[in-house]
């Protein structure tokens, strides 16, 4: 299973309170997941360079047609600027017709507790 390495766009200030948002995608089908793990790249580059993004990951099960993010922001609306622009937009619009089930959660940590272990992830996402 292909984990992106957690990548930090911005490194926060020590102690500071990040928000932290997790999703857990699955597609209808493998030609959808096919379709999830390609346009991976562009969003990925998207939030590389993100402002306010702290660090992001992403899990992905292709064979099980299962895709994990996980990522740590500035703010709520450092976060919704970025899903709201660049290529994440139209990428989940288009993907959206391809998903069986999407769950997501958000909560706040501290940048001490960053990268969020995947464990915490699926307890928060069930």
């Amino acid at each position: 299973m292909p984990i992106l390495p957690w990548t930090v766009p911005n490194t926060p200030p020590p102690h500071a309170e990040v928000h932290v948002f997790a999703s857990r995608f699955e597609t209808r089908t493998l030609w959808g997941a096919l379709r999830f793990f390609f346009k991976t790249p562009g969003v990925w580059w998207q939030v590389s360079r993100a402002p306010g993004a702290y660090g992001a990951t992403l899990k992905a099960e292709p064979l099980r047609r299962t895709f994990w993010t996980l990522s740590a922001w500035e703010s709520p609306q450092a976060l919704g600027a970025f899903a709201r622009s660049g290529p994440h937009a139209p990428t989940a619009r288009r993907l959206a017709r391809q998903m069986r089930d999407a769950k997501f959660a958000r909560w706040t940590a501290t940048s001490d507790d960053l990268p969020v272990d995947w464990s915490e992830v699926a307890r928060r996402l069930t």
